[in-house]
């Protein structure tokens, strides 16, 4: 059993996040499904990239899946656990945590295991928030996430972001977290502290923002690493949501050509690891207890 606190043992886990292209949060024209209802369907063809990678490199993922594909592409769904991955909830309808009530969060996450599970035949017992948005001041989730059968949650993101964002949890390893209901076990994102600031590599923009050789660095030097990929993110043809601001297109859009390439590098120069299989690893006895 691994225990970060005593060993160097390396544990590299892969993730996706199972999300149309136009799942972009905290933007108006993408926020209901009723907007989605306008734009176009990739994931198909943008899961076949996941997949045919996998295939070729051997490497087992988590994905982290939207009860909204698993309603209206349940061939998705159904294909990623015929093929063997784990499979998560990552929501019902892609909104932000803390811009719902208890109430409302508890009815997403309800709806979403449901769905996904009556897709699967399986039970989902593992989360991710969408936009890492369960934050201090609404930790109230845990206990609802606890509530409805959640043992493992992947929702922490350990730094200042654009929404979302947890500074103050104080850890960037997996942890116990401790609510009145109960405990969950948390995989967070890894964070990576250059000149003491705190600095995330491991998915999404920043993984398409950096070179390549210092991603690879990065990972050699890191114990404990948490990706997070979207089917997008290796969609270099999408086409671009146009009321987005400049900054937000530069986030959302740069380095998409890429991003495959360099995913197919780290695969090749890297072992990497599903959530159940970290889970498994790990000995939860000596792991660090985050009280909420």
């Amino acid at each position: 059993m691994t225990n970060f606190a005593t060993t160097e043992t390396k544990m590299r886990i892969l993730t996706f996040d199972i999300e149309e292209w136009f799942h972009i949060l905290d933007n108006e024209s993408t926020k209901t499904e009723a907007n989605w209802s306008t734009y176009e369907t990739r994931i198909h063809k943008n899961m076949d990239r996941i997949f045919e990678l996998l295939a070729e490199k051997n490497q087992s993922a988590t994905f982290f899946c939207l009860g909204w594909i698993a309603k209206k592409h349940p061939d998705v769904i159904k294909r990623i656990d015929n093929l063997g991955y784990e499979i998560a909830s990552h929501s019902l309808m892609h909104q932000l945590v803390y811009e719902q009530t208890p109430s409302a969060f508890e009815q997403d996450l309800e709806a979403s295991i449901k769905t996904i599970e009556d897709a699967i035949g399986k039970k989902v017992t593992t989360y991710r928030a969408p936009g890492f948005s369960i934050m201090e001041e609404n930790s109230w989730a845990f206990e609802i996430l606890i509530k409805h059968g959640i043992t493992i949650d992947s929702s922490i993101f350990p730094a200042t972001r654009g929404h979302g964002g947890f500074a103050s949890f104080g850890q960037a390893t997996p942890c116990i977290i401790n609510m009145k209901a109960g405990t969950l076990k948390e995989f967070p994102i890894n964070l990576f502290h250059v000149l003491n600031k705190p600095f995330i590599f491991s998915g999404g923009g920043y993984f398409r923002l950096l070179p390549y050789p210092v991603i690879k660095r990065l990972t050699k030097q890191s114990p404990y690493i948490m990706t997070y990929f979207h089917p997008r993110d290796f969609d270099g043809s999408q086409p671009m949501i146009k009321d987005l601001p400049m900054t937000r297109k530069f986030k959302s859009y740069y380095g998409l050509h890429g991003a495959m390439h360099k995913l197919e590098r780290w695969l090749s120069d890297f072992s990497f690891i599903d959530i159940r299989t970290g889970d498994k690893m790990l000995d939860w006895n000596g792991a660090k207890i985050i009280q909420l």
